[in-house]
């Protein structure tokens, strides 16, 4: 069993989690950025995680596990291979998720939507949709990072690893810019 002190000090230890001043490619600021593929790059700590999210859904009966590309394609692996179950992934064409590279979901096929980070929820929302639409049961969703504060809802049981509340503001309303503190672009091709 894993809590959410652990979890976040994975995540600090792996540099997923990190805190100064951050401009977010909304252009707006936060104190706090998370890069779930830094966490994802070791195997033994994935695997720490993704067994917490398959605990809490190892009694419902779950038959597939999925997720978006890119994000949740290990977190989906990794957590069906703690529930023995098989994994696919969801992936982008013109817009819309879909199930390409001969995945398929079967009628009434009991399926958990995993994915790293959720904000607003927008992809899993439309891998739920995907799902639905094929004919599976979605039994849940599970994250490693519930940035929300636990405010997305998908109208099925929500398990974040890590549930926090992410402030973001306005660059002429945020704190650390009236404090001098200058942002910093975070992620692929800016903090490394």
């Amino acid at each position: 069993m894993l809590n959410q002190e652990q979890a976040l000090a994975i995540f600090k230890k792996s540099g997923a989690l990190l805190e100064g001043h951050f401009l977010l490619t909304s252009g707006k600021h936060s104190d706090r950025y998370v890069q779930c593929a830094q966490v994802l790059q070791y195997p033994e700590d994935t695997s720490a995680l993704c067994e917490e999210i398959a605990r809490r859904f190892k009694d419902d009966q779950v038959d597939l596990v999925i997720g978006p590309a890119m994000g949740g394609i290990l977190v989906a692996y990794e957590t069906a291979r703690h529930l023995g179950v098989k994994n696919i992934f969801a992936e982008r064409e013109n817009g819309s998720m879909t199930l390409r590279r001969g995945f398929s979901i079967q009628p009434g096929q009991r399926v958990l939507v995993v994915e790293d980070v959720i904000t607003t929820g927008g992809s899993v929302q439309e891998v739920i949709d995907l799902v639905q639409a094929q004919g599976g049961v979605v039994v849940g969703v599970g994250v490693l990072v519930d940035r929300s504060g636990g405010k997305a809802d998908f109208g099925v049981r929500k398990v974040g690893v890590i549930t926090m509340e992410v402030p973001a503001w306005e660059p002429e309303s945020c704190p650390l810019c009236k404090e001098g503190t200058p942002a910093v672009k975070p992620g692929s091709r800016g903090l490394k």
